[in-house]
């Protein structure tokens, strides 16, 4: 996605401010709940990094998804699979024939940083336009809501995910496979409700669907602490 006028300044406006930070405390708040099991510094950096990568990565696959599918819910339903699936290569790349992710309560945490560094490109895409023409400050303050949404989308989507296969990470490969395939079903399920009702009404039902994420958000919180039980 072009920068409108070539002003780096304003993607760098948005990149920091609508997407980093954001992103970063919210990582600072998962990462705070597995203090006993801390995962190398430098290896969640480059997660991170390979979330922001894979927005690069699933433009073109949703634009052939657009180009070829009819179905406005099926569009929807691909994108969403698109995003999840490309988020949990991302973090297989990075622990590929490594020994890092030795604890159930390792594989939410490097999904969600994984999440965290989607959606920090994602909102900076989403501000840019806005930036452009409003302004910082207005764009900041009227696409916040649609910042903390987003961002807790993709972290209750991811972290299911993590979940699903931390809990079944001492289980048989059948078990495993089964949890893995659950896993995806919620998080793309997830997805495509969020992003079907923010686009059919233009975000009319955000708040709905934003206390709805927050529900989904403590009922993750949950589930992490069951696997952070079973960590120990």
């Amino acid at each position: 996605m072009a920068i409108p006028g070539g002003d780096i300044k304003i993607f760098a406006l948005a990149f920091v401010f609508g997407g980093l930070i954001p992103s970063l405390f919210w990582l600072w708040f998962w990462l705070k709940e597995d203090e006993e099991h801390p995962e190398p510094a430098v290896l969640l950096a480059i997660v991170f990094a390979m979330g922001i990568a894979t927005v690069v990565l699933v433009l073109p696959v949703q634009k052939f998804i657009d180009a070829h599918i009819g179905s406005y819910e099926g569009k929807l339903a691909l994108w969403a699979s698109a995003e999840e699936v490309l988020k949990y290569l991302a973090v297989l790349a990075v622990l590929y024939r490594t020994n890092n992710a030795d604890h159930p309560i390792d594989w939410p945490i490097y999904m969600i940083t994984a999440a965290l560094g989607f959606a920090t490109l994602e909102n900076t895409l989403f501000l840019i336009k806005p930036i452009a023409l409003s302004g910082a400050t207005v764009a900041l303050l009227t696409g916040q809501l649609r910042f903390v949404g987003s961002t807790l989308l993709h972290t209750v989507a991811s972290g299911s995910l993590g979940i699903a296969i931390g809990m079944s990470m001492h289980s048989g490969r059948l078990t495993r496979t089964f949890s893995t395939i659950l896993g995806f079903i919620v998080a793309i399920a997830l997805h495509s409700a969020f992003n079907f009702f923010i686009i059919r009404n233009s975000g009319n039902d955000f708040m709905k669907v934003f206390a709805f994420l927050w529900v989904a958000t403590i009922l993750i919180l949950l589930l992490f602490e069951k696997v952070r039980r079973i960590s120990k």
